[in-house]
């Protein structure tokens, strides 16, 4: 399964690290060979919706840039200045991400293995593949030749 996620045309991965990106895509590979493994539907579907509960990368950075700014703002009111210049900051960080797609928060939300959205529905729809949603995904050829089967399907 060494190439099924490397098409990707998202700014996020384009600028990521390789080695971010790597991990990533490693993690992915590692559950749906698990799912492809156990072959339990009932498994998969809590899976699933564990999945759709997944917060992608660009909530967390609007979530968690806000609240910054906004700390910023009410700590301004008291602790002087400083605290209204982290506010700027990260608002300006926050218009930056919002025209490239791409900014220093986004790197540092990447490192800590958040994902794209993007990247959450390809494994979805590996799951739900091997779960049977879709008839592209041979019976034969084993667990890793159904995982990279599934993969490969949910790309197209």
């Amino acid at each position: 399964m060494e190439s099924w996620n490397q098409t990707s045309t998202d700014a996020v991965r384009i600028h990521a690290p390789a080695t971010v990106n790597r991990r990533i895509d490693t993690k992915v590979e590692e559950c749906v060979r698990c799912m492809a493994e156990r072959a339990d539907r009932a498994e998969m579907s809590r899976y699933l919706e564990k999945l759709e509960r997944e917060w992608e990368m660009h909530r967390a950075l609007a979530v968690g840039g806000s609240a910054l700014a906004l700390l910023g703002l009410l700590l301004g009111r008291r602790g002087g200045p400083g605290w209204r210049a982290v506010s700027g900051v990260t608002l300006a960080l926050l218009l930056q991400q919002g025209i490239t797609g791409f900014g220093p928060l986004s790197a540092m939300v990447r490192a800590w293995g958040v994902r794209t959205r993007r990247e959450i529905d390809l494994e979805k729809f590996a799951i739900k593949a091997l779960r049977g949603d879709f008839e592209r995904i041979p019976n034969d050829g084993g667990p890793l030749a159904r995982a990279n089967a599934a993969l490969v399907a949910a790309q197209s």
